[in-house]
């Protein structure tokens, strides 16, 4: 018997190290997909996908959080489940270890939560982005008070052009200037022609 940890994080610039620090260690082995979204089927995940391919009979899976599992519910369970048929037990942090029967369906009832709880977050997203589109048309400003969607720009457009006639810079000089990338340069000077 083995123990193998599985670990996921979103995004490139996020860690899993927070993950390993909450699984405590003593692991045979670990797998780690980083900066691989969650939207990814787990099957199609590359470590994940090489884990399936190392466990055996008898070994235990730990993972930090059930929605690590899978994309959805259905993927969670499904997964599950393919560990399960192989004679892996899951186990997933502050639940313990999952088995057939009651285990399978704790963990599809809290799969089933992460992944409404997902759908709200998407849910007020979106409502947020329709206030502040709306409030944008209404009166100039974002219902934040914001002038624009998105990151505030780092520079007007005018200013950049202004800048490279009078310096007669190239556009990467320019870009250095104000801390933007060449092509917004380039982009900002077509626009003024």
């Amino acid at each position: 018997m083995s123990r193998v940890a599985y670990y996921r994080s979103s995004t490139a610039d996020q860690s899993v190290e927070s993950q390993r620090s909450a699984l405590g260690g003593n692991f045979e082995r670990e797998f780690m997909d980083e900066g691989v979204s969650g939207a990814v089927l787990a099957a199609d995940r590359p470590a994940f996908a090489e884990l399936l391919g190392y466990v055996r009979d008898g070994d235990v899976v730990s993972v930090y959080a059930v929605d690590r599992l899978g994309r959805d519910a259905l993927d969670v369970q499904a997964t599950v489940r393919k560990l399960l048929d192989k004679g892996v037990m899951v186990e997933v942090r502050g639940l313990g270890q999952i088995g057939r029967g009651a285990g399978e369906l704790v963990l599809a009832v809290l799969a089933q939560v992460a992944d409404m709880e997902r759908q709200r977050i998407r849910e007020r997203c979106e409502s947020g982005r329709a206030a502040a589109r709306a409030a944008l048309a209404t009166t100039g400003k974002t219902h934040r008070g914001k002038v624009s969607l998105g990151r505030p720009k780092a520079c007007s457009a005018e200013d950049v052009v202004a800048w490279r006639k009078a310096n007669s810079a190239s556009a990467s000089a320019t870009a250095r200037q104000f801390n933007i990338s060449t092509p917004t340069v380039k982009r900002y000077c077509a626009a003024a022609r």
